[in-house]
């Protein structure tokens, strides 16, 4: 029987976000007061206008291009208190969006520029956290990113474990993969895995299969953040359709490893033309633990429920597709493994057995009126 799915039912979804970058998430209206205290200069002080300006701006088929838009956000995230603030913000509007398990990720070094240690920054970020999930229904990891282009990275994967008892989950790299590969960090990477830590790494966005083969062999990542160009390593055949997956693809989706895809963005900077040219539909068909997530929803213009509504128009997902890929990320997150059980037992499957009960609800009574 068909199921009627709504965009209100899919924003009352309980959702996981695994995959969500704090300078890529600010409120318009909140990046124009923040800069105005700063005395840094906009593109325009109209919420309207600068939103759209954001959006505008990553929309151009470049993941470097995409990344220029930062430089307003990161601008407002200079003091403890502008971070702060920012942090708490992001939890209110992902708890607004249904989501009941966030790992948000954010580069320290990035908020250094008057003063503050990469200490300061993860603290005012965890604070801002803490006054958040003190508020609202949701549970919010930190994970402490490095730059892939700077050299700092061994002294960031530090900072991170200095944190790891306040509410940081892991340790990532972020920023341009062309000429970065994810090997350069090393022994960010080493030190991480020493004190068994998490490590997720972007990898397979904007450059191909062997930023995926370094993150995983060499650098030990447990997840991929983006990991769309494992694509390249399977083969549809013209006649009957079948997939035939190279060695790399078929050691991901044997191990299992958790892709944390960001389909808008992902067409953003130029990955596809469409969400339904996505390589997320043919991976979940191939059952690989595919996630999905928000990446930036500033520069994207996008939630996790908007993400949603577009992969149920692309692909026909209905509510099993949907529990199936929310239950992926909440196993395949950094949080404790009883409190990942008490979320998925507690929230994710109730929750979805109540949206497919009044779908079908809704169904019938519309076959009903029908007749």
């Amino acid at each position: 029987m068909s199921q009627t799915i709504t965009d209100d039912a899919l924003l009352r979804a309980p959702k996981v976000l695994l995959h969500d970058h704090l300078d890529g998430g600010l409120r318009p209206e909140t990046v124009i007061e923040l800069a105005a205290e700063a005395g840094h200069t906009l593109p325009s002080t109209d919420p309207d206008e600068l939103r759209a300006w954001f959006h505008a701006g990553a929309d151009r088929r470049d993941l470097d291009l995409y990344l220029q838009t930062f430089e307003h956000t990161v601008a407002c995230m200079q003091t403890r208190d502008h971070i702060e603030r920012v942090a708490f913000e992001c939890v209110e509007d992902l708890a607004a969006d249904g989501i009941v398990y966030a790992e948000v990720r954010m580069a320290p070094e990035l908020c250094i520029e008057q003063g503050l240690t990469p200490d300061d920054a993860v603290e005012a970020m965890l604070a801002g956290f803490r006054r958040g999930t003190d508020r609202y229904d949701i549970d919010v990891g930190l994970l402490v990113t490095a730059m892939r282009h700077a050299a700092r990275s061994h002294e960031i994967a530090e900072v991170a474990l200095r944190h790891l008892d306040e509410g940081v989950v892991g340790f990532d790299i972020a920023g341009s993969e062309s000429g970065n590969p994810p090997s350069r960090h090393l022994d960010a990477f080493r030190t991480v895995a020493e004190a068994n830590s998490h490590i997720t790494i972007h990898a397979g966005e904007a450059f191909g299969l062997p930023s995926i083969w370094e993150a995983l062999q060499i650098c030990g990542a447990e997840r991929l953040g983006h990991g769309v160009r494992i694509i390249d390593d399977i083969e549809i055949d013209d006649e009957d359709g079948s997939a035939h997956l190279g060695r790399l693809a078929s050691f991901v989706r044997d191990r299992r490893v958790p892709l944390e895809m960001c389909p808008t963005s992902n067409v953003n900077t130029g990955v596809c033309d469409t969400v339904a040219d996505h390589p997320i539909g043919l991976l979940r068909a191939l059952r690989f633990r595919v996630t999905v997530n928000t990446d930036n929803r500033l520069m994207s213009d996008i939630t996790l429920t908007g993400e949603f509504m577009k992969l149920r128009d692309a692909f026909g997902w209905d509510w099993d597709d949907f529990e199936w890929l929310t239950i992926n990320a909440m196993k395949s997150s950094f949080w404790p493994f009883d409190k990942r059980l008490r979320i998925i037992n507690e929230k994710i499957k109730p929750g979805y057995a109540a949206l497919r009960a009044a779908s079908l609800g809704t169904s019938l009574g519309s076959t009903a009126s029908a007749r």
